[in-house]
C-alpha cells in the first residue's frame, strides 16, 4: 500500500515525481494498457525516478496497490459513455500533489479535463496515441478542450512520424512533437528450447496436417479488419487463427460461420501471456488488417517480429508501415482489400527463405528501434531535458 504521505517524502528526498494517466491499466488488456504498463515498470527501476499510475476502476470503488514496484491508484467509476470511464475521483485524485511530469497518455477525455481542472505539474508531457476518429459528436464538443490541452503541453509524444505529419490536430504543433516509437519486452519472445517446444505442441493441436498458420492477434474492434481477413482466406491454402476478445467478436464468428470457413478459421479468444510467445513462434505469417487511423502504430506487430514471424500489414498513413516496411520485414498492402491480402498471403506462403529473411530483419529492427530499454531511455531523457537536467543515457 502506499498514500499520499509516502509521495510527499519522496519529494523531499530528491525524486523526480511522475504521474501518468489513462483510464485503465493491466491487467486490462490493450495496446496502450500493455505499454503504459512497460513503461512506468521501466522507469520505475531508474535510480532518481517515482513513478505513479491514476487510472479508473472498473467498479466504483477505489483502490490503491503496488504492481512490478509501481504504485497504482484505480478511482471507481459510475458510469462509461464512448469507451471513456466517467470518475468523480479522478477530479480529486489528479490534484492531490504537484508533480514533476504529469504525463497523460491521449485520448481519454476525462482524464486531460481533470489535468486540465485540478492538475498542477511542473512539466505537462501527453502521448498523443491516436486521433479521435470515430466518436464525431464527442470531438466536436470536446475539440476546444483539446486544443487548450495541446496548446498547454511541454511535449506530444507520437510513436512514428508519419502520424505526426498527418494527424490534423499535431499539424499546429511541430515544434512540441517527439517521436519515441513503443517498445516491448524482448526477453518474453526469446527463442528458446523450451519456446520451441512449446510452440510444435501448439502447431500440431491447431494444424494437426501440416497446414500453414496464419496469425491475428488483438482486440476485435471495428478497426481491426479483421472481417477482410477472413474474406481473404476463401481461397487460401492455411489455417487462420484470430487471437483476442471484442465487441465485434460475434460477427465475426457469424461471417465465418456464413463464409463455410469453419475448418479454416479458429477463435482462440484471450491467450495468457506466457503463452503467446509460443502462438506467434508457432505461426508462419502475421497479418494486421487495419482499417482505420485508430490504428496508429500496432503494437503486436512489434511481438511478431520480435518472435521473427514476417508481417503483413495495411498502408493507413500511421505507423504501421513505419514499423512493417515492405519488402524488408513484411509485405504493406492496401486497407479493406481481402484480395491485397490474399495475394500478400499466398506469395510469402510460397516463399519459405523469403519469410526466414523477412523475419530476421525483423527482429533485427525490433531490437535496434523498439526494445523496452531503448523506449524508456528515451523518455526519461526527454523527461530530465524539460526538467532542465542533462541526460544521463548515451543514445546508440
Amino acid at each position: 500500500m502506499w498514500t499520499h504521505r509516502d509521495t510527499e517524502n519522496d519529494d523531499v528526498n530528491g525524486l523526480m515525481q511522475v504521474l501518468h494517466v489513462y483510464k485503465d491499466y493491466s491487467p486490462v488488456v490493450g495496446g496502450i494498457e500493455n505499454h503504459i504498463r512497460t513503461l512506468c515498470t521501466g522507469l520505475s527501476q531508474e535510480p532518481g525516478v517515482k513513478v505513479n499510475v491514476l487510472v479508473t476502476n472498473r467498479g466504483r470503488e477505489t483502490t490503491r496497490h503496488i504492481m512490478d514496484g509501481v504504485p497504482v491508484t484505480k478511482v471507481g467509476r459510475f458510469a462509461t459513455v464512448a469507451s471513456a470511464p466517467l470518475s468523480l475521483g479522478l477530479f480529486r485524485e489528479i490534484g492531490r500533489q504537484v508533480y514533476d511530469i504529469v504525463h497523460l497518455h491521449f485520448p481519454y477525455p476525462v482524464g486531460e479535463l481533470a489535468y486540465l481542472w485540478r492538475g498542477r505539474a511542473k512539466r505537462l508531457v501527453v502521448s498523443y496515441h491516436s486521433d479521435i476518429v470515430r466518436q464525431k459528436i464527442l470531438l466536436r464538443v470536446y475539440a476546444p478542450f483539446l486544443w487548450r490541452l495541446l496548446a498547454q503541453a511541454d511535449r506530444l509524444l507520437v510513436s512514428s512520424p508519419f502520424y505526426a505529419q498527418t494527424s490534423p490536430y499535431l499539424g499546429r504543433f511541430p515544434d512540441k512533437c517527439v517521436v519515441i516509437p513503443y517498445g516491448i519486452d524482448l526477453a518474453k519472445f526469446a527463442d528458446t528450447p523450451a519456446e520451441r517446444e512449446r510452440a510444435l505442441a501448439f502447431r500440431n493441436e491447431h494444424a494437426p496436417h501440416g497446414e500453414p498458420i496464419v496469425l491475428f492477434v488483438g482486440m476485435l474492434r471495428y478497426y481491426k479488419g479483421v472481417e477482410y481477413l477472413i474474406e481473404a482466406m476463401r481461397d487460401l491454402p492455411a489455417k487462420l487463427l484470430i487471437l483476442g476478445e471484442g465487441p465485434v467478436g460475434r460477427a465475426l464468428e457469424l461471417q465465418t460461420t456464413r463464409l463455410g470457413l469453419g475448418n479454416k478459421v479458429t477463435f482462440l479468444g484471450g491467450v495468457p501471456d506466457e503463452d503467446l510467445s509460443a502462438v506467434y513462434r508457432a505461426s508462419d505469417i502475421f497479418v494486421l488488417p487495419s482499417t482505420h487511423r485508430s490504428e496508429a502504430f500496432g503494437i503486436v506487430q512489434l511481438e511478431a517480429m520480435a518472435s521473427a514471424l514476417p508481417v503483413i500489414s495495411t498502408e493507413l498513413g500511421t505507423g504501421t508501415s513505419y514499423v512493417n516496411q515492405h519488402e524488408q520485414s513484411g509485405l504493406v498492402v492496401p486497407p479493406r482489400d481481402p484480395a491485397a491480402l490474399a495475394t500478400a498471403v499466398r506469395t510469402l506462403l510460397s516463399d519459405p527463405e523469403r519469410r526466414r529473411q523477412m523475419g530476421e530483419k525483423g527482429r533485427q529492427r525490433v531490437e535496434d528501434e523498439f526494445s523496452a530499454p531503448v523506449m524508456v531511455r528515451r523518455i526519461l531523457d526527454l523527461y530530465r531535458e524539460l526538467l532542465g537536467e542533462s541526460p544521463v543515457h548515451d543514445e546508440r
